[in-house]
C-alpha cells in the first residue's frame, strides 16, 4: 500500500492508494486544489467540511455534464451510422432500378 500526502487548501491529507497509483491520486488531488478557492469562499462559516462537500458537488456536476455529453455524442454517432446505412440502401435500390429491364 502506498501513501500520498495531498495539500488541499493548506491542509495536508494523507491518502492510501495501491502501489503505482500515486501519480493518479496526485492528479485527482490537483483537481480538488483547483476548485478549493471557490469552494472555501462559498462555504462561508461552514469551514473545511462544507468546502469539501462543495468541492465534491462541483466535481460531481462536471462528471454529470461529461456523461451527458458522452451520451449525446453516442446518440449522434448512432444516428450517423443509421443514416449511412439508409443512404447505402437507397443507393443500392436506385442502382437496381436503373438496371431493371425497360430502363434503358
Amino acid at each position: 500500500m502506498a501513501r500520498v500526502t495531498l495539500d488541499v487548501g493548506g491542509t495536508p491529507w494523507v491518502v492510501n492508494t495501491r502501489e503505482g497509483g500515486e501519480d493518479e491520486v496526485r492528479r485527482l488531488g490537483a483537481m480538488l486544489s483547483e476548485r478549493w478557492p471557490q469552494a472555501i469562499r462559498a462555504a462561508g462559516d461552514g469551514g473545511v467540511p462544507q468546502a469539501l462537500l462543495l468541492t465534491a458537488l462541483m466535481l460531481a456536476d462536471e462528471l454529470r455534464e461529461a456523461q451527458e455529453a458522452a451520451a449525446s455524442t453516442s446518440a449522434a454517432a448512432m444516428d450517423s451510422v443509421a443514416l449511412s446505412w439508409v443512404a447505402g440502401r437507397l443507393e443500392s435500390l436506385a442502382e437496381a432500378l436503373e438496371r431493371a429491364p425497360g430502363n434503358d
